[in-house]
């Protein structure tokens, strides 16, 4: 069985940057796609993006490419989410979810696996 426990989340301003993590434990990682999900206060849960565990290769919504980077640390089982120029519109809960996919990654319910979530409120 696998575990995601996500850290980071916090209370911050428009512009200001913000790491969250995502350490996994219980199986190994090989060839497994990490994602990273939102749900902001009252609306559905929204692909932020995703990472291939052995390729590396990322994949963004549009809403925060360009802002947010997706990275993972082999060593330490962890998945980072990079957040930077924040908006209020980021403001959400953010999961991350794993699972051995090779499409469809910006799908939630495509995830076996999903952390508890950490909330990330961005102030005007």
């Amino acid at each position: 069985q696998l575990q995601l426990v996500e850290s980071g989340g916090g209370l911050v301003q428009t512009g200001d940057s913000l790491r969250l993590s995502c350490a996994a434990s219980g199986r190994t990682l090989s060839g497994i796609t990490m994602g990273w999900f939102r749900q902001p206060p009252g609306k559905e849960r929204e692909f932020v993006g995703a990472i291939r565990w052995n390729t590396k290769n990322t994949y963004y919504s549009d809403s925060v490419k360009g802002r947010f980077t997706i990275s993972r640390d082999n060593a330490k089982n962890t998945v980072y989410l990079q957040m930077n120029s924040l908006k209020p519109e980021d403001t959400a809960v953010y999961y991350c979810a794993a699972d051995w996919l090779s499409r469809r990654w910006e799908i939630p319910r495509e995830y076996k696996y999903w952390g508890q979530g950490t909330q990330v409120t961005v102030s005007s």
